[in-house]
């Protein structure tokens, strides 16, 4: 899971997932022409997100598309999950503990 994290520490990959995500599998080509950066730095990104397995490639008569996997996503949920809800209950307490009437209004009525 290292490398899921270090994949989409990046905003430019994260960038790539996002597009993949909505508009489904693209080129190089078609990434590159949304992004501030060249052809040779999307390969390097993409490179990244496949380690990472965050990225299939596969071929679709002369271009290379790129989709993506989101298992390796899933799995990352599912292991931030409990830290999520540890916090939700935390400031569940707080909210409680900040209003002093427990209804929620906020008013000590």
């Amino acid at each position: 899971m290292p490398d899921v994290f270090m994949a989409v520490a990046d905003t430019t990959r994260r960038s790539i997932l996002e597009r993949l995500l909505t508009e489904g599998a693209l080129s190089v080509t078609t990434l590159t022409e949304e992004l501030p950066i060249s052809r040779q730095a999307v390969t390097k990104h993409l490179d990244v997100l496949e380690r990472a397995g965050l990225v299939v490639k596969r071929v679709d008569g002369r271009e290379r598309l790129h989709e993506i996997h989101a298992a390796p996503l899933r799995a990352m949920d599912d292991w931030l999950a409990p830290y999520s809800a540890a916090w939700d209950d935390r400031l569940e307490r707080l909210r409680t503990r900040l209003e002093p009437d427990g209804d929620g209004d906020g008013n000590d009525d």
